[in-house]
């Protein structure tokens, strides 16, 4: 997303708004200098799967903000939830004390887990529940006897946050060569893209031998480091960096086996995957595996008020609540009253209109609008799981051959993704990886919504490939 800038419609007088975003609002991953003379794209309200920018002009959001907005723009009960909280207690940490919102939602998510993850500890974003999961497995070990167990394997592509150590656990070289050297541990394996699998462990046929193969080389780095110094193995359900990379058949079964065999802790991280993502509260469960941590956020309150989580097991909480043991980590705002009543609210609406149940009876209905696309010669391949894909973008779909660099600055960036805002479509066009298209629109999301997302894509995308 580090060049988002190009959605700015090039030739439009910025308004009063927008030159004051340019000259005081730092925004992420965003190379500002596009926006000295040209309009910083400001959205003003939401409502169900649209957004409306300061002009009133009307955009399917396709990406639900950012994988965040599951119960769509403009519930009303979320913000009556947040006030109400905030008259009756705004806020109060739980270092040390509890309030009755974050024991609520600990207990309620703590139910919806799978296995024994029983134990709730609250962050405020995806990036800090995955700094909270290593330093945790880190301790762990240090506190059963084995100090040397601090490494880490994450995936190629992948992307776990941006502190520094979830941006070690992250498997993307250009996002970190600016703030190296980071923290010591971290290595990478391949990923699950079985499009490209061709020469690794299988065609993409062939998806249960890829599944094997991907998994073994988790196995072989664990092998290579020695088993003594490897804390945990962090993995999406579905990666999202790369294009949404489902895992293939048997996958995480085997994870899970060589985690167990090496006593190595597998975290899920679900950032993006929870509630609802994938048509389940956990995206563990989509695929059958029991991790021993989850980390989780975004969707979690949808996006109404900032919270994330970190889910632990009993097992590796055991003996952090023995003695005099702690775990000296937290955060200010971590377990916030108004975003634990907001998150609850959520979740309730979750229930009483059965998101979870929506999403897969519609998944299919999503996946086969978008394969319509594959029609055209610039669409390579369309894949993800639920309400969560990625449309990836080639030059020749016999041999899969992908963009140049300077391909991907004129067409990919240059064009497609302003195109396709000014089309009425925000969604992601990215080149972490190979260049491709992201969407996942909110889980209210119906058939109407995908159509119009493939007209939009189907007209922009031709006139990319015009441009090659």
């Amino acid at each position: 997303m580090s060049k988002d800038s190009s959605t700015a419609a090039s030739g439009a007088t910025p308004s009063a708004t927008s030159k004051a975003a340019y000259d005081h609002l730092w925004m992420h991953f965003t190379r500002m200098s596009s926006y000295e003379n040209a309009p910083v794209p400001t959205i003003v309200r939401g409502d169900g799967a649209y957004i409306y920018d300061e002009t009133g002009k009307r955009y399917l959001d396709g990406l639900a903000g950012l994988f965040v907005v599951q119960a769509g723009h403009g519930r009303t009960e979320l913000a009556e939830a947040a006030a109400k909280q905030a008259a009756e207690l705004a806020y109060f940490p739980i270092w040390s004390y509890a309030h009755p919102k974050a024991v609520e939602l600990a207990e309620r998510l703590a139910a919806g887990a799978p296995g024994d993850l029983n134990k709730v500890f609250f962050s405020t974003g995806g990036g800090e529940a995955v700094e909270t999961a290593w330093k945790l497995a880190k301790q762990y070990f240090k506190l059963t006897g084995r100090p040397g167990k601090y490494k880490v394997i994450s995936r190629a592509v992948a992307y776990h946050g941006t502190p520094q150590g979830a941006l070690s656990i992250t498997g993307l070289p250009g996002l970190k060569a600016p703030f190296e050297p980071l923290v010591p541990g971290a290595r990478k394996v391949a990923n699950t893209n079985i499009y490209r699998a061709a020469g690794h462990g299988g065609a993409p046929e062939e998806p249960a031998a890829f599944g094997r193969w991907a998994a073994d080389q988790i196995e072989q780095q664990i092998l290579f480091e020695g088993p003594e110094t490897v804390a945990a193995v962090f993995l999406e359900p579905v990666q999202n960096a790369g294009g949404c990379f489902p895992p293939p058949p048997g996958y995480f079964a085997r994870v899970r086996e060589i985690c167990d065999t090496y006593d190595v802790l597998l975290v899920s991280d679900e950032v993006i995957c929870a509630f609802g993502r994938l048509g389940h509260m956990f995206g563990c469960d989509r695929y059958g595996y029991v991790p021993d941590l989850i980390t989780c956020a975004k969707g979690l309150t949808s996006g109404y008020s900032p919270l994330a989580a970190c889910l632990v097991s009993d097992r590796v909480a055991e003996p952090f609540y023995a003695g005099g043991n702690t775990f000296p980590h937290g955060y200010t705002f971590g377990g916030h009253p108004v975003s634990c009543a907001v998150a609850l609210a959520n979740l309730d609406i979750f229930d009483r209109e059965d998101l979870y149940g929506h999403v897969r009876a519609n998944e299919e209905a999503f996946h086969a609008t978008l394969r319509r696309l594959l029609d055209l010669p610039i669409v390579g391949d369309v894949r993800g799981s639920g309400y969560f894909y990625g449309i990836e973008l080639v030059k020749d779909k016999a041999t899969k051959e992908t963009f140049t660099a300077e391909e991907t600055e004129r067409v990919l960036y240059g064009f497609l993704s302003r195109a396709l805002f000014e089309n009425g479509l925000y969604c992601r066009a990215d080149d972490r990886g190979d260049p491709v298209v992201q969407l996942a629109p909110p889980l209210v999301a119906d058939q109407a919504v995908f159509d119009e997302a493939e007209q939009i894509l189907r007209g922009v995308l031709t006139d990319a490939w015009a441009r090659l």
